[in-house]
C-alpha cells in the first residue's frame, strides 16, 4: 500500500489539480471519460481506481466513494440496557469502504480545489458533504448538478458549475440520519430488551416510518380478519328488439332476497331503450416519477419496488436513463428533448410515425433536483432480460408523452321498465394514438345500438357475497406511503423490505404475520406514540423546510430544533414504554412462541419410520440444501432427500414401501406426487423431469404446426 501511495504522490504531486468527488466508481469513470479532452489515465491505489483528466490546460483527479463512507455511532460504546441514548457522532465506516476513504484522503492532500459530483439529492449531497468536511477538511466546494451520466449532460454540468454545494440538502440529509438513528436504534433496543426480559429472543426493529407503516398494514389485516361476508344480489336483464339482443344491469346491489325476486315479474315486459354515444380523448400518462415507475413496473414486470429501484439505479449508472430518485413528472426542454428523441427514434424506428406531439404531456408533480425519469437515447449493450423489460417500459412511457391522444367511443344503453332503470356501457377505440406505444390495459366492449321499444327475454339473478378490503401489494403500499407523506421516494421500498426481513409481513399480497400483528397491537395499546403517523409527518415537513432554507445559520438552527424536539419525544416514549415493558415483552414472547409453533407445524411431515418416536421435519443445511430429518437427532439420524423448491404437502395415501406420499406444488407446473424413499425418489424425479420435457416438446410442436398453418393460409390468400 505504501508503494502505491508514493507512486500516486509522485504522479500527482508535481502539478496542482482539482479533485472531483463522485458517489460510486462507475459514475467516476463516466465523468472522467466525459470531461477528458483526450482519454483519461486510469490509476490504481490499494485496489481502488481513480482517473487523471486533462481539460482546458487544467489537471483533474476523478475519484469516488462507495456510497456513505461515514455512519452515525455512539460516542460511548458501553451503555448496557440504557435507552434512549443520543450521544452520537459521525465515524468512518469499517470494512470494504475504508480503502476508498484512505485513497480520497491521500488524493485530497495535494488538491488545490474540489468539485462534488455525487448524485444531486439529499443522500448524494450528504455523502459529498461528509467527504469534504471529514476527509478534505473543507466546508464547501463547487458542485456539478446533472440528471444523466451522458457525455452531453456531464459536460453541460461542468460548464455550468455551481459555486457552492447545496447546504439545504446536506443538512436535511444529516437531520434525517440523526432522526432515523435516534428512533431506529432506541426503539429497536427497547423491543429487543422487552422480549429478552420475557425470556425469549428475536431480532426486532421499529422506526420512525417503520412503526406507522406496520400499523397501516396491521389495521388492514384486522379489518380483513373481522370482516363478515354478507349476501347480496345483482340483477340483469336480457332484452331485445327486432334485430338486437343485449344484457343490461341494475346498478344497485340488492341486500334483500325477497326484493331481488320481485324482479322476476319483469319477465316479458316492454320497456323504452335509448343508446347514447360520446367520443372522449384519452391523453397519455405523464412521464415516470419514481413512485409511478415502481407501481407500473410491479404491474407489467412483477418486480417489487425495491427491485425496480435497484435496476433503475443500474440503468442510470450505465448512462441509459436519467436519475431515478425523482418526484418530478416534468420534461423540461433544457434536458435536450430533440436530441434524445432523435437518438431513440433510431433505436425504436417502429414508433417514430406516432410521435406527433411537439411538446410532451407532463404531470403536476415537480422536483427541484431532477426532471422526470427519461431514457438518454444511449444504446443499451450489456443488460439482461429483466433490465431490458424495465428499460423498455421507461422508453415507451417517455415516447408515449409525444404521441397523440387516443380517441375512445363510449356507448351507453339506458332502459326503463316500470320504475326500474337498467343500463350497460360499451367502449371501442377509434384511434389508438399513444396506445400504439405504451402497454396500457384498456378493455374494449362492443354493444349494439338499441333504441325505442324492447322486450325482457330473461331475468337473471346473481347471488354474491361482500368481500373484505384488499390486501396491499408492495406497489400499492408505496403509493399509500406517498399519499400520506411517510418516508421519502428513496427510502420507502427499503422500509417495506425491512418489514419482510423482520418477519412482520409475508407474501406479495401483503399479510401481517402473528409477530407483526402483535408488535403493532401491543405498541398501540401500551405505547401508541411509537406508531404516531402525525408525528412522523411533522418531522418530514420540518426537514423539507431545512432543504428549502437559503441561510446556513437558519438551517443549523432548524436542525437543532428538530433534534431537540425528537429527543424530548423519545424521552416521553421511554417513560411510557418502560412502565409497560413487562406486558409488551410478554406479548412479544407469546407471539414469538406462536410463530415458532406455526413454523414447526408447517415444516413437520409425519412420524419417523425408523425410530417411531420423532417427527420428520423439513430442514436446510448450512449451504441451504433442503432435506427431511428426524427431530430426535442425535438419537435418530434418519434423513431423506427433498425437492429444493416449491410447497410440500403430505398426502393420505402411502407408497408400497410404507412411507406416506408427498406432493410438490410449484407455480406454473403440474403437482408432482413422490415418495421420499431414496430409491423411489430418484426414479420418480427422473420420470417427472421426462414428463416435463415431453410436455415442452408437445407445446413446441403445436406452435410449429400453428405457424405452418398460418403460413399456408397466407400463401393461399396471395395466390
Amino acid at each position: 500500500m505504501t508503494d502505491n501511495v508514493e507512486s500516486v504522490e509522485a504522479e500527482t504531486g508535481a502539478d496542482d489539480y482539482t479533485l472531483i468527488i463522485c458517489e460510486k466508481p462507475q459514475a467516476a469513470m463516466k465523468i472522467a471519460y466525459a470531461l477528458a479532452e483526450i482519454a483519461p489515465v486510469k490509476r490504481n491505489m490499494a485496489g481502488v481506481p481513480y482517473w487523471e483528466v486533462n481539460r482546458d490546460d487544467k489537471k483533474f483527479i476523478v475519484a469516488s466513494a462507495v456510497g456513505h463512507l461515514f455512519g452515525l455511532v455512539l460516542k460511548q460504546k458501553k451503555t448496557g440496557r440504557k435507552w434512549p441514548v443520543f450521544d452520537i457522532e459521525w465515524q468512518a465506516n469499517t470494512g470494504f469502504s475504508r480503502k476508498y476513504l484512505n485513497v480520497l484522503k491521500k488524493l485530497a492532500k495535494k488538491a488545490t480545489d474540489f468539485i462534488v459530483a455525487c448524485d444531486y439529492d439529499i443522500e448524494g449531497e450528504l455523502i459529498g458533504f461528509n467527504v469534504l468536511r471529514f476527509i478534505c477538511n473543507k466546508e464547501d466546494a463547487k458542485r456539478m448538478k446533472f440528471s444523466t451520466l451522458t457525455k452531453y449532460d456531464l459536460n453541460k454540468s461542468y460548464d455550468e458549475l455551481i459555486e457552492h454545494i447545496d447546504f439545504g440538502q446536506a443538512y436535511a440529509g444529516e437531520t434525517r440520519h440523526y432522526l432515523d438513528w435516534f428512533y431506529g436504534i432506541n426503539l429497536s433496543r427497547a423491543l429487543m430488551e422487552a422480549i429478552k426480559q420475557a425470556g425469549s429472543f428475536r431480532i426486532m426493529s421499529i422506526g420512525r416510518v417503520q412503526g406507522p407503516l406496520l400499523k397501516l398494514i396491521v389495521d388492514r389485516e384486522m379489518k380483513i380478519k373481522a370482516f363478515k361476508s354478507e349476501p347480496y344480489w345483482n340483477i340483469s336483464l336480457i332484452i331485445s328488439n327486432s334485430s338486437e339482443q343485449v344484457e343490461v344491469d341494475y346498478k344497485k346491489n340488492i341486500f334483500d332476497e325477497t326484493e331481488a325476486e320481485k324482479f322476476l315479474e319483469l319477465q316479458g315486459k316492454i320497456g323504452n331503450a335509448e343508446t347514447t354515444k360520446d367520443e372522449t380523448k384519452l391523453y397519455p400518462f405523464p412521464p415516470f416519477d419514481l413512485t409511478s415507475l415502481q407501481i407500473e413496473s410491479y404491474k407489467y414486470t412483477g418486480l417489487t419496488p425495491a427491485q425496480t429501484l435497484a435496476i433503475a439505479q443500474k440503468l442510470y449508472l450505465q448512462g441509459l436513463i436519467s436519475y431515478p430518485r425523482t418526484s418530478s413528472q416534468k420534461l423540461p426542454i433544457s434536458i435536450g428533448l430533440k436530441r434524445i428523441l432523435t437518438k431513440i427514434e433510431k433505436l425504436y424506428p417502429e414508433f417514430k410515425k406516432f410521435l406527433t406531439r411537439k411538446n410532451p404531456i407532463e404531470g403536476k408533480k415537480t422536483d427541484p433536483a431532477h426532471p422526470a425519469i427519461f431514457p438518454t437515447g444511449e444504446e443499451p449493450k450489456k443488460i439482461n432480460e429483466t433490465e431490458k423489460k424495465l428499460y423498455e417500459l421507461i422508453v415507451k412511457r417517455f415516447l408515449a408523452c409525444f404521441a397523440s391522444e387516443a380517441i375512445i367511443e363510449q356507448k351507453k344503453i339506458k332502459i326503463k321498465i316500470d320504475d326500474y332503470k337498467f343500463s350497460t356501457e360499451g367502449k371501442t377505440i377509434k384511434e389508438q394514438g399513444w396506445l400504439n406505444i405504451y402497454p396500457a390495459r384498456l378493455q374494449e366492449k362492443e354493444v349494439p345500438d338499441v333504441n325505442e321499444k324492447v322486450k325482457v327475454e330473461e331475468v337473471k339473478i346473481y347471488e354474491k357475497e361482500t368481500k373484505p378490503p384488499k390486501r396491499y401489494s408492495p406497489a400499492s403500499l408505496i403509493n399509500e406511503l406517498e399519499k400520506r407523506n411517510l418516508g421519502t421516494k428513496a427510502t420507502r421500498a427499503n422500509i417495506i423490505e425491512t418489514l419482510y426481513k423482520r418477519g412482520y409481513i409475508i407474501d406479495k399480497q401483503i399479510q401481517a404475520t402473528k409477530i407483526g400483528i402483535n408488535v403493532a397491537l401491543s405498541l398501540e395499546k401500551n405505547c401508541p406514540m411509537i406508531l404516531d403517523e402525525k408525528l412522523t409527518k411533522k418531522f418530514e415537513e420540518e426537514m423539507e423546510l431545512i432543504r428549502k432554507e437559503k441561510s446556513k445559520e437558519k438551517m443549523l438552527k432548524k436542525e437543532g430544533k428538530i433534534l431537540n424536539e425528537s429527543k424530548k419525544v423519545l424521552k416521553d416514549i421511554a417513560k411510557q414504554f418502560k412502565k409497560q415493558e413487562k406486558v409488551i415483552g410478554k406479548n412479544l414472547a407469546e407471539a414469538q412462541q406462536e410463530a415458532r409453533e406455526e413454523e414447526r407445524k408447517k415444516n413437520t411431515l409425519f412420524t419417523c419410520p425408523k425410530c417411531k418416536k420423532g417427527q420428520l421435519v423439513i430442514l436446510r443445511s448450512k449451504r441451504g440444501k433442503r432435506f427431511a430429518a428426524c427431530n430426535e437427532y442425535p438419537e435418530c439420524k434418519t434423513t431423506f432427500p427433498l425437492p429444493q423448491y416449491g410447497f410440500i404437502k403430505v398426502l393420505d395415501e402411502k407408497c408400497e414401501c410404507g412411507l406416506q406420499k408427498l406432493q410438490l406444488i410449484k407455480k406454473s407446473k403440474a403437482p408432482w406426487t413422490f415418495c421420499m424413499n431414496p430409491i423411489h425418489y430418484l426414479s420418480e424425479k427422473k420420470e417427472d423431469e421426462e414428463k416435463e420435457k415431453n410436455k415442452e416438446k408437445d407445446i413446441e410442436e403445436k406452435e410449429i404446426k400453428k405457424t405452418k398453418k398460418i403460413k399456408t393460409k397466407k400463401e393461399k390468400s396471395k395466390k
